[in-house]
């Protein structure tokens, strides 16, 4: 179990995300970035859809009320825990009395935190993200406040053997950790102008000659007008050739569509169900970590690929992870 002293910018509970619904109107939601997630929930021994704490920016305090295993991944919002730093991308034994901490925010702006067991929410319409909007999901259907208590959900074999791997070593320090970690192929390092790469979206070719030129050449700035929706963006002006009237239809996460005024807007994890504007793009899934640990200020390019090399690129993630959680559990047995 765990208290919340005080909960950050926004700390909300989430997971990959309630699919199946969206024909009646409820959005996806889940979790901004969905590699650090599913790594985290491995590194405690849990399955990768476990509820996590998604933290933004400026981290929440938590006192550990029992000794827990954890794992802090995503962007480096500076942990620590009784004052001493503690490393991402890593299974971690928190001891109980201890305190957890976040800094600054020195690159990313989402962590999550993993526990063994995930966090025990109920869940609503199969799944226990947080639809903050509705009130639904999660922690009481909302993000997490001071004074709350969250327990969590039972160890999986593996989760036990990390926990009392780790155990003996926390009688003189506030944590124990793993000395192994995720391999350095897995982790994204985040940059502030990152080139993010886009598959031409379905209406790419009513665009001007000029905004197709513009959309893969120039930088865009991500506004203060942005959250877990959409990032809206400023920069060059994107036109159609000629006036379209547009149906609505299914937009997905990563999307990039275009409203009159001309700034792109990129879909994230709060979208709605459908979007009218027409879409210039679509992010490749490898790279929505990368843009899920942008914030206001930050600049982003579009770099165009296939359809067929961001299908290889995901094919290969998805087996590095494939190869973590089997070594994870040829470590521990």
């Amino acid at each position: 179990m765990i208290k919340i002293v005080k909960p950050g910018l926004l700390s909300s509970i989430q997971d990959l995300g309630r699919y199946g619904y969206q024909k009646y109107g409820v959005i996806a939601s889940g979790v901004m970035d969905p590699l650090a997630h599913r790594i985290g929930n491995l590194l405690v021994g849990n399955e990768e859809n476990a509820a996590t704490i998604e933290t933004t920016l400026l981290g929440p305090i938590i006192e550990f009320t029992e000794t827990t295993l954890i794992s802090l991944c995503g962007g480096n919002l500076t942990p620590t825990i009784d004052g001493q730093n503690v490393p991402l991308w890593r299974s971690v034994l928190a001891k109980k009395g201890s305190t957890l901490k976040f800094g600054q925010a020195k690159n990313g702006c989402r962590c999550y935190i993993a526990v063994a067991g995930g966090w025990d929410v109920p869940t609503v319409m199969n799944s226990k993200s947080t639809y903050l909007r509705a009130g639904i999901g999660g922690f009481n259907g909302r993000s997490l406040q001071s004074g709350d208590e969250l327990t969590t959900g039972t160890m999986s074999k593996i989760s036990r053997d990390i926990y009392d791997s780790l155990l003996p070593e926390l009688e003189s320090n506030p944590y124990s950790e793993m000395d192994w970690s995720v391999t350095s192929e897995l982790i994204p390092i985040h940059h502030n102008n990152p080139a993010i790469r886009v598959i031409r979206g379905r209406e790419y070719d009513l665009f001007s000659t000029e905004s197709k030129e513009k959309v893969f050449s120039e930088a865009f700035e991500i506004t203060s007008q942005s959250d877990r929706m959409g990032y809206r963006l400023k920069g060059p002006k994107l036109a159609l050739e000629s006036a379209a009237e547009m149906l609505s239809e299914a937009v997905n996460f990563g999307t990039i569509q275009v409203p009159s005024e001309g700034n792109p807007i990129i879909l994230l994890a709060d979208r709605q169900t459908t979007g009218g504007y027409p879409k210039i793009g679509q992010i490749a899934t490898i790279d929505l970590p990368y843009v899920a640990q942008l914030k206001p200020g930050d600049k982003l390019r579009f770099q165009e690929i296939s359809h067929e090399e961001a299908q290889l690129l995901y094919l290969k993630r998805e087996q590095q992870l494939q190869q973590l959680k089997q070594g994870i559990s040829l470590k521990i047995n």
